[in-house]
């Protein structure tokens, strides 16, 4: 049985979230580097947006900033050679009512950290150790803390699962639209 609402999260996201996997094709798309490069410009542009979409609908920083993610892309750019990570193109930022919804998008961000340590050796095979790999490498110990963190935050929410639910399918549905039309 699934009982905690995390549990019933993954549940509810995940066509969404094999849709994405499946469109995406990531190890194709990180086999060059202007391929890798290419991808972190998509995915910098899609945190550029839902961020502060997040950290607003939360009004939590302490709990929101250390999962920010754009500063590890823009390390990864500003070392590929990107001068301006800010003027990459972005999606519209989403429009997330409440907490629930925030952590529901969060979800979708949070957990692409813990599944970019794969992405993250898988390119450093390819490319060898100058490859940046600063959004890749996740959060070293702070992972497990961030995400245990996380999972009690979202569980203590029942009444806000609609919302999260929502969000989630949503979140990973334009992380699929954004990043499968524009890397390539």
């Amino acid at each position: 049985m699934i009982d905690s609402l995390h549990a019933r999260l993954r549940d509810a996201t995940q066509a969404a979230h094999e849709a994405l996997e499946r469109d995406l094709d990531w190890e194709a798309r990180v086999a060059t580097l202007p391929g890798y490069r290419a991808l972190l410009v998509r995915l910098r542009g899609f945190h550029a947006a839902y961020e502060p979409a997040i950290a607003a609908a939360l009004a939590d920083a302490a709990f929101f900033d250390p999962r920010r993610r754009l500063p590890a892309l823009d390390a990864d750019l500003h070392a590929l050679d990107l001068a301006a990570p800010d003027t990459v193109p972005a999606p519209a930022a989403p429009r997330l009512d409440g907490a629930g919804a925030a952590l529901g998008a969060l979800y979708v961000l949070e957990g692409s950290t813990l599944g970019g340590a794969v992405i993250g050796r898988h390119v450093a095979r390819l490319h060898g150790e100058g490859v940046p790999l600063a959004y890749y490498a996740g959060r070293g110990r702070a992972t497990g803390p961030l995400w245990r963190e996380f999972r009690e935050r979202l569980d203590g929410l029942p009444e806000a699962e609609a919302a999260a639910f929502a969000a989630g399918v949503a979140t990973f549905e334009a992380m699929r639209g954004w990043l499968v039309s524009g890397v390539g």
